[in-house]
């Protein structure tokens, strides 16, 4: 696995990034465990969590994990936003909350710092300004190194970069987004200001819940059993059957498999290599529930997608377009 910058830090990441949501839910700690060491192992150093996932679980799996390798080898990033608990301040990105999350997240993956700390998504009811100031405090106090931002829209990131720069505070420099051939509007404002303002980008759901993993092909009428997207379905989640059994997906799903025919290749791993081959992307972040997904996922590195193969990948996936996108040619711009 290459290494890469993670934006203009010059902190050195793998160009993939694992994924923790899965540990303490799909994935037990033991499985969680073997998911961890194959990916160091495969050369991984970049490991993502929240404080969220699994209610703490995930991070005190990974911390336990952790715990017996040399800490500064591995780049950890977690997250900040969600509700952690009943009370009416277990949520949000006020200051409260944020001094109270890192506290928490620092006992359960039992470390001094934290690589990247980044808030989970924006808060209205927060004014920009506290949760930079809080921010920059955290940075000063040394727990923790480089600050991200995650869900975000393009007006809201160039404005908290803005703050940032008109108070002397520390920037973010880091986006965690949506981003796959399912879900390209990404790059209608968001990759251009990452690619702007020297951003790193961390996709999550390079592999839209399942559906760009090979699992699914036309003329299914309905979702595996067991699979995420049947769960989905059952809980509401976004990547349900319902929100995409529709043409469009098929057709993404159609050329997925012809290039990885063409290439040699699983559809996840060509659905991941997409991502890479944007110079603007850093590491796509890969959400394995089991050793056998990792090992496929961690076959999307090493290689590149030709130029024909991209061609067909963007034109079956390239989203409706609309004013004042389609003047602009912003979305263009970002993918090669």
């Amino acid at each position: 696995m290459e290494l890469t910058t993670l934006g203009n830090t010059g902190v050195k990441v793998s160009e993939l990034c694992l994924g923790a949501m899965t540990f303490g839910r799909e994935a037990d700690k033991k499985e969680s465990m073997a998911i961890m060491d194959a990916f160091a192992a495969a050369g991984g150093n970049f490991i993502d969590t929240a404080d969220v996932y699994t209610r703490g679980v995930s991070e005190e799996i990974v911390g336990e994990w952790l715990a017996s390798k040399r800490r500064e080898d591995f780049v950890i990033a977690t997250k900040v936003r969600f509700p952690m608990g009943e009370g009416p301040n277990d949520t949000g990105l006020s200051r409260k909350h944020i001094m109270d999350g890192i506290e928490r997240s620092l006992e359960r993956l039992d470390v001094d710092y934290i690589d990247l700390y980044q808030v989970h998504a924006w808060d209205p009811l927060t004014p920009i300004e506290q949760i930079l100031r809080t921010l920059n405090d955290l940075v000063r106090q040394g727990l923790v190194r480089y600050i991200g931002a995650s869900n975000f829209t393009g007006s809201q990131l160039q404005k908290a970069l803005d703050v940032s720069d008109h108070l002397g505070l520390e920037r973010f420099v880091s986006l965690q987004p949506q981003y796959n051939l399912l879900a390209r509007a990404t790059e209608w404002e968001l990759l251009e200001v990452c690619a702007e303002e020297g951003l790193g980008v961390i996709p999550w759901s390079p592999l839209r819940g399942g559906w760009l993993s090979g699992e699914f092909r036309r003329g299914m009428s309905e979702p595996p059993a067991g699979s995420r997207v049947e769960k989905a379905e059952q809980e509401g989640w976004a990547e349900s059957w319902a929100n995409y059994n529709n043409e469009r997906t098929w057709e993404v799903v159609d050329a997925l498999f012809q290039v990885a025919e063409e290439a040699g290749r699983t559809p996840a791993q060509v659905a991941i290599n997409w991502l890479l081959c944007n110079p603007v992307v850093t590491a796509p972040i890969l959400g394995a529930r089991n050793l056998d997904q990792l090992t496929d996922n961690l076959g999307a590195a090493g290689w590149r997608l030709t130029e024909g193969q991209l061609e067909v990948l963007n034109r079956a996936s390239a989203p409706a377009v609309s004013y004042p996108y389609d003047a602009s040619g912003v979305w263009q711009r970002t993918r090669t």
